[in-house]
């Protein structure tokens, strides 16, 4: 009863904001337009976005201003959900908007590695966002002009102790700092869910996360080994450190495995291989969104009173920006419907 209630308001107000998402069929009647401003126009007329837009002239705004605004729709959802949460269920929200601190971070250095000025970072999008649930200051970090400046300025963050190892190498390529980033946020949160959360939660926290680390694994070793012919050590060196269902036997013998068939052998004998028999270490990285989709939408079923709610929620929500990002620039370039469904169900 306790979980029932201290879920219970979250849940409802969650259910509500589902219901306004933007399905497949819609964003399939949103493709058979041929102009951007005309889809804006319909996008204006959705439940999800004709509050936040009802001001907006469609005919003025282009591709990157529309992305902007369904960016800025993210960090407008996690705001309504973090003001119904509780304290436990905070404890998940900060965890989860690590990932957004992330992805400004690799922004700016992108520009900075480009040489571009950090002004041109546009941080409109999450300036609300990180008022209210960031420790981190975006004016000083966009104003710097090198790595090292950039670095420094994290000096008393928890991004500064990862980057700055990465900073001594003088080969480091921006890829290496995102892959900091990226491994410090994973180890963190599979080190600290057993602290945060108990029962259900920690079972679903594990669960879900889990098989993402898995997978996450699996498409770095295939691409690694198929695209840019790395050698083992590099390999190991860049997964991320922790297991779940894939066992460690398991990962160096798909890391040492000298063909693609034999490393197809090997995998069908891994957990996953064996769950999903349609799935080949070919087409990894299709098979990811949809198994992270299915998982999440079978917990948060299964228990509507859970952390899985709040995950899949934010995840559906990220998913659906990414769709739309993708359809609209789509109907920029002038992409048939069924070709442009391909691209967009693949992410």
């Amino acid at each position: 009863m306790g979980r029932l209630l201290s879920y219970s308001g979250i849940s409802t107000k969650i259910r509500a904001m589902q219901s306004k998402l933007i399905s497949e069929s819609e964003i399939q009647e949103m493709l058979q337009f041929t102009s951007v401003s005309h889809a804006a126009a319909w996008l204006k007329r959705t439940p999800e976005y004709a509050k936040a837009w009802a001001d907006l002239d469609e005919t003025s705004l282009h591709r990157g201003q529309i992305e902007k605004l369904l960016k800025a729709s993210i960090f407008k959802d996690f705001s309504k959900i973090y003001q119904f949460a509780n304290p436990e269920q905070r404890k998940f929200l900060d965890l989860y908007s690590r990932r957004y601190e992330i992805r400004v971070l690799k922004e700016i250095m992108t520009n900075l590695f480009d040489h571009k000025s950090t002004d041109a970072v546009d941080v409109s999008p999450y300036c609300d966002f990180f008022r209210r649930h960031s420790k981190l200051d975006l004016d000083r970090l966009t104003a710097c002009t090198t790595m090292d400046e950039f670095i420094n300025a994290l000096k008393g963050n928890e991004f500064y102790v990862p980057l700055s190892r990465i900073q001594n190498h003088d080969t480091a390529l921006l890829f290496d700092y995102g892959m900091a980033l990226d491994l410090y946020y994973f180890s963190m949160i599979w080190n600290v869910r057993k602290k945060l959360f108990s029962g259900k939660d920690l079972e679903q926290i594990t669960t879900a996360y889990g098989e993402k680390f898995d997978m996450l694994n699996l498409q770095f070793i295939s691409r690694s080994k198929r695209y840019f012919s790395m050698a083992p050590a590099d390999i190991y060196a860049l997964l991320i450190p922790m297991n779940y269902k894939l066992k460690k036997e398991e990962i160096t013998a798909l890391v040492e495995a000298s063909t693609r068939e034999e490393a197809q052998q090997i995998f069908r004998k891994t957990y996953y291989g064996k769950k999903y028999d349609h799935l080949s270490a070919h087409n990894l990285e299709e098979f990811y969104n949809y198994m992270l989709r299915t998982t999440l939408e079978k917990a948060s079923r299964k228990d509507p009173y859970s952390v899985a709610m709040l995950y899949s929620y934010m995840y559906h929500k990220e998913h659906e920006v990414n769709r739309l990002t993708i359809a609209i620039e789509c109907i920029r370039y002038g992409v048939a419907p069924d070709e442009a469904m391909q691209y967009i169900r693949n992410n």
